[in-house]
């Protein structure tokens, strides 16, 4: 199933899912932070399935779209910088890294920095300054405060890429897919 017509076929499905997911921020209160998280996770069976290397294709194109076409561009910030790619970059990073603590560390410093960059666009280049403002008094501090439940969510969301990796591979394809661990 590794042929380029499968892969485009499949590439083009998962990039169409994930921005639908992406135009849903739009409608949908509070879906700024869901929507990236869920279409970052539909990567994981393009990269189980066709490969990392398609699975950052359509992520690059997915993030290009959302940037130019998703009503919310702090979730196509979110998608770009962090969401999009770590569902693949993860599987990466538990093969290259062996010490359990040094391999957490690294991700939480990748997630730290690239959100505190995209952030730093949001408030910069796309000239939302006041993005922080809308907390009040609170304003101030918020921006930590914001980082620090940031960094309770990564630690859900890694568990959770992992164990949904684990059921794609040791549950979904072989199910349905009639492929991979019996």
């Amino acid at each position: 199933m590794k042929h380029k017509s499968s892969q485009v076929a499949i590439g083009g499905m998962a990039s169409g899912l994930c921005l639908l997911l992406m135009f849903l921020t739009g409608m949908i209160p509070f879906s700024e932070y869901a929507c990236p998280t869920f279409a970052g996770l539909v990567l994981i069976a393009v990269a189980e399935e066709m490969g990392r290397k398609t699975a950052f294709i359509v992520y690059g194109a997915t993030s290009l779209l959302s940037l130019l076409l998703a009503p919310s561009k702090e979730a196509a910030i979110l998608f770009v910088f962090f969401f999009g790619y770590y569902p693949v970059l993860r599987t990466v990073l538990e093969q290259r890294i062996g010490a359990k603590p040094i391999r957490f560390g690294a991700k939480l410093l990748l997630f730290n920095v690239m959100i505190v960059l995209g952030y730093l666009v949001v408030i910069n280049v796309l000239g939302i300054p006041d993005i922080l403002e809308e907390f009040g008094s609170f304003g101030k501090y918020s921006a930590l405060v914001l980082l620090l439940f940031g960094n309770v969510f990564f630690v859900v969301y890694d568990y959770t890429v992992g164990n949904l990796t684990e059921v794609y591979r040791d549950y979904f394809a072989p199910k349905f897919l009639r492929r991979g661990r019996r």
